[in-house]
């Protein structure tokens, strides 16, 4: 599961965990993003910073919190995902996303590389989903999409095969974290600045 974790919350963890069961994992690796192509720098924590946050929240024997793209200097999935396959061709890797992610995935590098290399578990995002599910990447992998009571067979298939997962939903969010942590600082700022 890969993504900019700022700041990594408990959505992250909940998704995690139910990936370890549903799709019958041995573990969840965070691959923690040095910088999101897609995503503006000036709102990004420093690297350092969303890494030690990640770990203090990750607190399970199963989620691993992973700099592989930063010591790598990989910057982009695509390269990440055939570097993991080429180096543990005997692991069996699925990529875990949210809805908003398979929704935009047609914007990434390379996105229908990710396809052909490992199979994929959508999640279900609210606001996201009917719109994602109507896409173009879900429409183009239509044929490819497995039933949901399928999912604990996903990481033994062949790609292109992907999976959508309804599930119950944790409120977290990183954006509402970080308008929290906005609100905050702008606060603090005012308190200050008062006579």
């Amino acid at each position: 599961m890969g993504g900019s974790f700022n700041p990594a919350h408990p959505g992250h963890r909940h998704i995690s965990l139910l990936a370890l069961e549903l799709l019958a994992l041995d573990q969840v690796w965070w691959l923690i993003s040095p910088h999101n192509p897609l995503k503006p720098e000036t709102d990004m924590a420093a690297y350092a910073e969303r890494v030690t946050g990640a770990r203090r929240l990750a607190r399970h024997p199963r989620i691993r919190v992973n700099e592989i793209e930063q010591r790598w200097g990989t910057r982009f999935t695509d390269e990440t995902l055939r570097g993991l396959v080429r180096r543990h061709p005997r692991t069996h890797f699925v990529w875990i996303m949210g809805a908003d992610n398979l929704d935009q995935i047609p914007r990434w590098r390379h996105w229908s590389r990710i396809f052909a290399t490992v199979p994929i578990a959508v999640f279900d995002r609210p606001t996201y989903s009917l719109q994602a599910l109507a896409g173009k990447a879900a429409q183009r992998y239509r044929r490819a999409r497995i039933a949901p009571r399928s999912a604990s067979v996903l990481s033994r298939m062949a790609p292109p095969a992907w999976v959508f997962l309804s599930v119950a939903h944790d409120p977290e969010s990183a954006s509402a974290r970080r308008r929290m942590r906005r609100s905050a600082q702008n606060g603090k700022k005012a308190r200050r600045r008062a006579p």
